[in-house]
């Protein structure tokens, strides 16, 4: 068994602004850094055993501060960064309707088997994700990971660990540094505790998920 403590990136502009991220390389903006700092003050005393993050700085920089009251050096992991949107990375979805509006529409679908141009489908995005964390735990059993990913590739556990198709759209709620806690048991995943944000309390309300962050 390999328990896991699965974690969102901070805020971005983006997320505020409803563009589509993916796998462009977007920052956390002033309240991003802020929800990370109250992260690494929330957890300075429960260290991991390893922290492991995508390769995005937005998950970089969430992970600066549990780092820091670690004393750890993240190791990045590409295979956990955010789906690939293709052409519609960067745009907000006024912008989409303008350009886009045949891709829009096939979007809204939530089909598992469509990707977009330059894209990945879900399939494919659900393939990656479980992938890599198959090989964490793998590589980690007995151990206790942290790790900084997205939205979409909690979306993606979520439902492996209940068992629901990848077609749809989301159903749990996946706050910006909410805390996931997981264990991979014999190549299942089960769900310990899922979207505790408590770290946040008094703080302004954060952004919607940007539809990039499915």
């Amino acid at each position: 068994m390999t328990d896991f403590l699965f974690i969102r990136h901070g805020e971005t502009d983006w997320n505020r602004q409803q563009r589509f991220q993916g796998q462009i390389d977007v920052p956390l903006n002033d309240f991003g850094h802020t929800q990370a700092q109250r992260l690494g003050e929330r957890l300075a005393a429960e260290p991991a055993d390893q922290l492991f993050s995508s390769d995005l700085q937005r998950t970089q920089q969430t992970a600066a501060p549990l780092a820091a009251a670690w004393q750890a050096t993240p190791a990045l992991v590409p295979g956990l960064r955010e789906q690939c949107f293709g052409v519609l990375e960067g745009l907000d979805v006024p912008a989409i309707k303008s350009r886009h509006p045949d891709l829009w529409t096939r979007w809204l679908e939530h089909r598992a088997d469509f990707a977009l141009p330059g894209g990945e489908s879900l399939q494919q995005f659900h393939a990656r994700v479980i992938a890599a964390v198959k090989a964490l735990a793998e590589a980690h059993p007995g151990r206790r990971l942290a790790v900084v990913t997205h939205g979409g590739v909690l979306d993606m556990l979520w439902r492996t660990a209940h068992g629901q198709p990848l077609d749809g759209l989301r159903t749990c709620d996946i706050p910006n540094t909410g805390l996931n806690h997981l264990r991979w048991r014999q190549g299942t995943l089960d769900i310990v505790r899922w979207a505790d944000a408590s770290h946040l309390e008094g703080l302004p309300a954060q952004a919607g998920t940007a539809a990039g962050e499915r």
